[in-house]
């Protein structure tokens, strides 16, 4: 048997799964958990990878590994490659006011039009911003910039500990595509905007091909052998594209720390309205996808104030009726990507005292998390793209009630894949385009959902109570 690694460092916690090269079985798995908060020391990165990768049982029978990541965080460098300071996550709200500084200068369509990117919090340049304005001397003494999967990339290649290396840091086109500096018309940086966010050039990972390695690993890493390819990796989006084998015509409706809705093209789209950012997937298409902030977390709070678990949760949901007679939930807990509100918070609308049940509250959970999920689905169809199935991804895809009123809320066929780690398998099929040449054949279980008459109450709900608020 051939083994080959592959990594997920996601926003909580990095995650090793370890498969059989030619059936994509997973063998062993190893998981480890990210501090919480929103600006963290990257050391913790490397730290949880390492412990992930010792709970997976190391790694020393391995013949390869490769890395994906959450997009957009970046990780600032010195001249000899030390990290320069702590890291913004992707979600980290305090870079709005730079976005908006950064839309005032160059303008909002130009950014769409450069880059494919409605610029957003999020996006890695507005973090350079950020950078520049708060932390001044940091921003001084960065030399190079990285997004995490890059960087846990070079740390795998023995680089990383202040003794130079930066020109063989590296990355692709999907975490290139996610910075706000590239543009995924010519497949080249922007270095123009690169500059004008952070004040300054500094040296920026070389972009590889979808089947490139990156090298190989380095000696004296704990659990890891030296020597093996490491495979260029991907942002995670991506790497779940890749594992589901995404074709056109399909989309994909993620349900983790955040909520994301994406679908494969062959050409790039330029989303004026603002919704959808343009990035490239993991095969040298491209993956315009629409993101929120608040997604499966919701369902936590839902049984956190109701007292019961994520089961009970679910079935309370399903007794009760579509809509949950009126009770509407805007869940912008954590403020909001799409649409852009990061200082919103949650609310809860048309309460009385007859509607105000735990059944129905916990339907106005399901049905307002997965109305802001539904609203990007329409947001791709704007952009002329027509997905004909949806694949329901994500630690809340499971949930039985979240499968029935999705279904009640889109026209489009649902289907759930098997339960896996599909992040981690995308980064290990990286792993095996680095040993093989090519990526692997894996074979990709799916299960269509029962078709439901369409409650189209739900959304109007949800539209309403956004106009209540002047949204």
């Amino acid at each position: 048997m051939v083994l080959i690694a592959g990594v997920d460092s996601s926003t909580q916690a990095c995650k090793v799964t370890v498969r059989d090269l030619y059936s994509g079985e997973t063998v062993r798995e190893g998981k480890a958990s990210h501090p919480a908060g929103t600006i963290i020391d990257p050391e913790s990165w490397w730290t949880a990878l390492l412990t992930a990768v010792r709970r997976a049982g190391g790694l020393d029978d391995v013949a390869a590994i490769a890395v994906s990541g959450q997009q957009h965080t970046p990780i600032f460098l010195d001249g000899q490659g030390a990290v320069v300071c702590d890291s913004p996550l992707w979600n980290d709200t305090s870079s709005h006011s730079h976005m908006g500084d950064l839309n005032d200068e160059l303008g909002k369509d130009e950014w769409i039009r450069r880059t494919g990117l409605p610029l957003t919090l999020s996006d890695t340049v507005t973090k350079l911003r950020w950078l520049r304005d708060l932390h001044p001397e940091a921003a001084l003494r960065t030399e190079a910039v990285a997004i995490v999967h890059d960087w846990l990339t070079w740390r795998l290649m023995g680089f990383g500990l202040g003794d130079g290396g930066l020109e063989h840091l590296t990355t692709d086109r999907s975490e290139a595509s996610g910075t706000g500096y590239w543009s995924g018309e010519t497949d080249e940086y922007c270095l123009d905007l690169f500059e004008m966010a952070l004040g300054k050039s500094a040296l920026l990972p070389r972009v590889l091909g979808p089947l490139d390695r990156a090298g190989v690993t380095g000696a004296d890493i704990p659990g890891i052998p030296a020597g093996i390819p490491v495979g260029v990796g991907s942002g995670d989006n991506a790497a779940a594209s890749l594992a589901l084998g995404l074709d056109e015509g399909d989309a994909v409706l993620s349900l983790g720390t955040s909520g994301v809705v994406y679908a494969k093209t062959a050409t790039p789209v330029h989303d004026y309205a603002g919704y959808v950012c343009s990035y490239a997937d993991a095969t040298g298409h491209h993956l315009p996808l629409v993101a929120t902030l608040n997604a499966a977390r919701n369902f936590d709070l839902g049984a956190a104030l109701l007292g019961c678990t994520y089961d009970e949760l679910a079935q309370l949901a399903l007794s009760a009726p579509p809509g949950a007679e009126g009770l509407t939930l805007l869940p912008y807990f954590e403020g909001e990507r799409t649409p852009d509100l990061p200082h919103a918070r949650g609310s809860l609308h048309e309460a009385s005292l007859t509607n105000f049940t735990r059944a129905n509250f916990a339907r106005a959970v399901i049905e307002g998390t997965l109305a802001s999920q539904v609203e990007m689905l329409t947001a791709l169809r704007s952009c002329g793209v027509e997905p004909e199935r949806l694949l329901l991804i994500g630690g809340a895809a499971q949930s039985v009630a979240v499968q029935a009123i999705l279904s009640e809320m889109v026209d489009i066929p649902v289907y759930v894949p098997l339960l896996d780690e599909y992040v981690t398998k995308g980064a290990a099929m990286q792993a095996a385009a680095a040993l093989t040449g090519d990526f692997p054949a894996w074979p990709i279980s799916v299960s269509e959902l029962v078709p439901r008459p369409l409650e189209a109450q739900i959304n109007e709900q949800h539209e309403k109570a956004k106009a209540a608020l002047g949204y």
